[in-house]
This record gives structure tokens, C-alpha cells and sequence, in this order.
């Protein structure tokens, strides 16, 4: 009887050990799994990210190529909101093009991104004359300061999609002395 009772014991433990064994192996996996996804997420909105930063670099640069590479095709550009959103990358071109015309030394500074999901948002610091002429307004040759927000919205490819800036147009207009027709 107590080899029987040993055995039972020993093929308990034995038992017990293998179940846990492959417990431990099935949470392994899954832990791998869910490391690799979130690994994964974490590369995509590092790239999102750089690829943001990257664009508010042309922007200050006024290379409106660069500032538009990784747009995807059905790019939608919604500035601040106050106006129609501009759709599509040719539009977007003519109507940023419009804006660095105006204000031929815009340039931004001290960018900053943060990132949650699809979105990246780019903080900075951006300063420009008033040189040039804007949707009817003669310039004034007065210059402007102003803190603004980009917000990047990013697909599955790592394909701007869509741009919103917090800046109101209308306060850099004020600020240059700007007068509407």
C-alpha cells in the first residue's frame, strides 16, 4: 500500500510539473507575442514621430516636396479650421506655397513631438514677416511670433493622412498688422 500511495504521489508531482511546465511555456508565447505587438506599436510611433518632426523641418525650411513625401494620396489639410479643408496633395502644396510666399523667412524652432495612437503632435516655436501678398492682403513688412501645435494623423503605413495646426491664422494676421479686403 505505501508503494502504491508513493507512486500515486510521484505521478501527481510529475503530473503537476508538466501542466505547469506547459502552463508556462503557452504564457511564455503569449508574453513574446504581446511584447513583439507592443514592440511594434512603440517602432510605429517612434517612426511617426520622426517622420512629423521631419515634416515641420521642411515646413521651416519651405521645401514643400520634403514637407509632403510621406502624405498619403488622400491628404487633408484643415490649417486651423476657421477655413474649407484643402484635399490632396497638389492643393496642399499650392495653398502652403501661398502662405511661405507671404511669409518668405518663416521659420520654426524648439519642435517637440508627442505621440498617442495615429497622432503625433509637433510643438514649436515660429516667427515670420509679413513680405509678401496674401489672399488679396498687402504686406506690411511687420513680423510675427507665434506658438503653434501641428497634429499629425498617420495610417497604417506611416502615411500623414491628415494635418491640423491650433495656430489661428487670424492672430498672425493681427499681429503684422495685416488689413482683410
Amino acid at each position: 500500500m505505501k508503494r502504491f500511495l508513493l507512486a500515486t504521489a510521484a505521478f501527481a508531482c510529475f503530473a503537476t510539473a508538466c501542466n505547469n511546465s506547459g502552463s508556462s511555456a503557452a504564457a511564455s508565447t503569449t508574453d513574446t507575442s504581446s511584447a513583439m505587438m507592443s514592440n511594434s506599436k512603440t517602432d510605429m510611433t517612434e517612426k511617426n514621430k520622426q517622420t512629423a518632426i521631419a515634416a515641420d523641418e521642411a515646413a521651416s525650411n519651405h521645401d514643400a516636396d520634403a514637407l509632403f513625401k510621406d502624405a498619403s494620396s488622400d491628404f487633408t489639410e484643415f490649417a486651423d479650421g476657421s477655413m474649407a479643408p484643402v484635399k490632396g496633395i497638389d492643393s496642399a502644396k499650392k495653398f502652403f506655397q501661398m502662405f511661405v510666399t507671404a511669409f518668405p523667412d518663416m521659420k520654426g524652432e524648439n519642435l517637440m513631438a508627442i505621440a498617442e495612437g495615429n497622432q503625433v503632435a509637433v510643438f514649436g516655436d515660429w516667427s515670420g514677416t509679413f513680405k509678401g501678398n496674401l489672399m488679396g492682403m498687402k504686406p506690411t513688412g511687420k513680423s510675427a511670433k507665434w506658438k503653434d501645435v501641428d497634429i499629425y494623423t498617420f495610417n497604417d503605413e506611416g502615411k500623414i493622412t491628415e494635418h491640423r495646426s491650433i495656430q489661428s491664422m487670424t492672430s498672425i494676421l493681427w499681429q503684422v498688422g495685416a488689413k482683410m479686403k
